[in-house]
């Protein structure tokens, strides 16, 4: 693999491309699930996995290292090579990632230099570490790994903030090339005056800020809002100065690393990132001029033990947020026991697109217009932008009316011109609506003047589009350049329905349509089909469409034609359907006393087997915490835990990475919410007369299924 960059894109053996690339921890996943989760953010349309080498994961007790179990960096980037998923490796040192000392171990605190300067004691120190990283690493070296980051918020979140901070990174990829990383990319983080030394920059823009020190409702994100400047001002503003940017935009390609594929809630600041919040924000940068969508984090997880302390970001070590000791499932679109989210599903549509589209999307230029408005707390004006060829006539047109916790104005027959002078068709454009259109464009061999329908991916031959949220019309989506166009068109082009869009899977060549809240992922043989109800159906094109297709199990229960758009060819999906092995109940937990109490789930661990993939247990309590321990043998040790979010929002975990030993002694700890605690809560707990929270309404569980199908 070849990768190189222009002032626009990234190549790929030549070819420009427009990649996603999705975070995930392998220290912070356990080992048997790392190639589910990859597979997970393959289904999402991830190109990429970007993942921080943590320090304190490896060397918490000087020279002692440890790459063994879910530390094995091996066995992780050879479980990568073999999902076929590229790496971006984030090798730091100072990696933040919410640990403790930012991933720095405490004994590097303790020598006669200072961390993060121009010291050569500290970059002999620093050769070590990449010494020891790359002797794990040295045989996936651009197979998977096809890049590596330096540092990271470097000049911004610490550091150096001046022109010696260049000479700092510089002289990190200099150590990083002499001990073998030898890659096509290195990148940094360049956001908020970091320091990139001439590394290919790499933006971010998250929704909301957890990390803000007010307890109360923040002003819109900037990240709404269509703008030509790369910077967010608001990416670690608890710990640095959040000015601009230090490098020259025009010579590097727009490309980011960190847009939030959730957010972690840190116990003043608890914020939700849904699935609108996220997906609003990543279209909004494509419309900007983003050529490489990044989140952070794809795939959530859980802190590992520490030999020494608990390895988590606190106050108690300087830094200006307390987080769970254990729990880091980031709200992301794979959760911290594998839940694919509904952020998964809605991230998916602009990823597919960019999978399939990107290559002609990249040379497309960002032409964003006089009016559009700049200010993020303008919810009156249309947000809208383009990207165009040189010539402004034909491209995408990109609208989001859409921010988080706040209502935009309803624009109806609202026409806008493209950069060319050319009127487009009227639209209605309803709040919280945000979406992208093609218009003088060719998709196969038809020419469309104008759709009111996204583009989404390419499947059997076919051209899949998707349409609006608040479209209710079954025909006219298109309008076509000529009448050989239109019958082109009728014949390659399928409207899907917006939720079926989401409910989309692509896999082997064909699209997979579930039902309810059932994933498809791709096998070796196959696919694979998981969910938790009663229920499984799944609707395949190109399907031959007969009893005993997918497997004996598996019921023939005719056709859909998935094509929304009556104007079109009807499109034929064959529908199967199988009963499951869907299980549900509830759990009785006997309280010590208030806030306590003593719990046994061995008996629901050995339900999983067979076609029962894991078992989920969901907590509705109220009250500032929880914690689960594992007594046995008349000790405590802390397996899990998690910070109360609001009465919607229940703590769920899952059975299947813990024995059933492990599940026979278990403490379920409550700790009590008080009334007048400074703490944001967008889901917010009713009180009464009490002055304290503490209370645990409920514990069921259910079964999760996957059954493997051969095509």
């Amino acid at each position: 693999m070849s990768y190189t960059f222009d002032n626009v894109s990234l190549f790929k053996n030549g070819v420009r491309i427009f990649p996603t690339m999705g975070e995930i921890h392998y220290s912070r996943v356990p080992r048997s699930r790392w190639a589910d989760t990859l597979k997970k953010m393959r289904a999402g349309g991830v190109d990429v996995a970007s993942c921080y080498v943590i320090w304190i994961h490896h060397e918490e007790i000087e020279g002692e290292y440890d790459w063994t179990g879910d530390r094995d960096l091996r066995a992780f980037l050879q479980t990568a090579k073999d999902e076929g998923m590229e790496i971006l490796l984030r090798i730091g040192p100072w990696v933040h990632a919410e640990t403790r000392n930012g991933g720095f171990p405490d004994w590097l605190l303790k020598k006669d230099f200072k961390p993060r300067t121009n010291d050569e004691k500290y970059f002999e120190t620093v050769q070590k570490w990449y010494e020891k990283i790359y002797e794990q690493a040295r045989d996936f070296i651009q197979n998977p790994i096809i890049g590596v980051q330096i540092e990271n918020e470097f000049g911004h979140c610490g550091g150096l903030y001046d022109e010696s901070g260049d000479e700092h990174m510089k002289k990190l990829k200099k150590i990083a090339e002499d001990v073998g990383f030898r890659t096509s990319l290195y990148t940094a983080t360049g956001w908020g005056g970091a320091r990139t030394g001439g590394l290919l920059p790499v933006m971010g823009g998250y929704c909301d800020a957890p990390w803000d020190s007010r307890t109360t409702e923040i002003e819109p994100s900037g990240n709404y809002v269509f703008t030509y400047e790369r910077n967010d001002h608001n990416i670690g503003s608890d710990h640095g100065l959040g000015y601009g940017i230090t490098f020259d935009a025009k010579q590097f390609p727009y490309l980011t690393a960190e847009l939030g594929g959730g957010l972690q809630p840190c116990a003043h600041r608890r914020t939700i990132a849904t699935a609108k919040d996220v997906a609003a924000v990543a279209l909004t940068k494509m419309g900007s001029g983003c050529n490489l969508l990044g989140y952070y984090m794809y795939a959530g997880g859980t802190n590992p033990d520490g030999k020494l302390t608990t390895l988590q970001e606190s106050c108690e070590t300087g830094f200006p947020n307390d987080l769970p000791v254990k729990n880091y499932d980031f709200r992301a679109p794979v959760r911290e026991f594998g839940q694919v989210s509904s952020s998964l599903r809605e991230l998916k549509l602009l990823s597919y697109f960019t999978h399939d589209f990107g290559e002609s999307l990249c040379s497309l230029e960002a032409k964003i217009p006089e009016e559009n408005p700049l200010d993020p707390n303008d919810t009156q004006k249309l947000r809208y932008s383009f990207r165009t060829e040189k010539s402004g006539k034909s491209g995408y047109l990109f609208v989001n009316n859409y921010i988080r916790h706040h209502t935009q104005k309803n624009h109806k027959n609202v026409v806008v011109k493209t950069p060319a002078g050319a009127a487009l068709p009227a639209l209605n454009v309803q709040n919280g609506s945000f979406f992208f259109f093609p218009f003088a464009l060719s998709f196969g061999g038809a020419k469309v003047d104008f759709a009111e329908a996204t583009p989404f991916v390419l499947a059997g031959g076919k051209i899949f589009f998707y349409s609006r949220e608040d479209e209710t019309r079954k025909s006219g989506f298109f309008a076509f350049s000529d009448e050989k166009s239109k019958e082109e068109g009728k014949k390659s082009f399928v409207v899907l329905s917006r939720a079926d869009a989401l409910n989309s899977w692509r896999a082997k060549g064909k699209l997979a349509v579930t039902k309810s809240d059932a994933y498809v992922l791709e096998t070796k043989d196959g696919i694979s089909i998981t969910g938790r109800g009663k229920t499984a159906e799944i609707s395949i094109f190109p399907s031959e469409g007969k009893s005993g297709e997918l497997g004996a199990e598996w019921i023939f229960s005719g056709k859909t034609n998935l094509n929304r758009d009556s104007s079109l060819n009807p499109l034929e999906a064959a529908v199967f359907t199988r009963n499951t092995e869907a299980q549900a109940g509830k759990i009785e937990a006997k309280k010590i006393e208030n806030g306590r109490y003593a719990l046994d789930l061995s008996a629901l661990r050995k339900k999983i087997g067979g076609n029962v993939s894991d078992i989920f247990v969901r907590f509705d309590y109220e009250g500032n915490r929880v914690a689960i321990y594992d007594t046995r043998g008349g000790k405590k040790k802390l397996l899990l835990d998690h910070f109360f979010l609001g009465k919607s929002y229940p703590w769920e975990i899952a059975l299947s990475r813990f024995s059933a030993d492990e599940l026979s002694e278990l403490e379920l700890h409550i700790v009590p919410l008080e009334k007048d605690a400074k703490i944001y809560l967008e889901s917010k707990p009713e009180f009464g007369t009490e002055k304290t929270l503490c209370t645990l309404h409920s514990i069921d569980w259910e079964s999760e299924w996957s059954y493997n199908i051969t095509l």
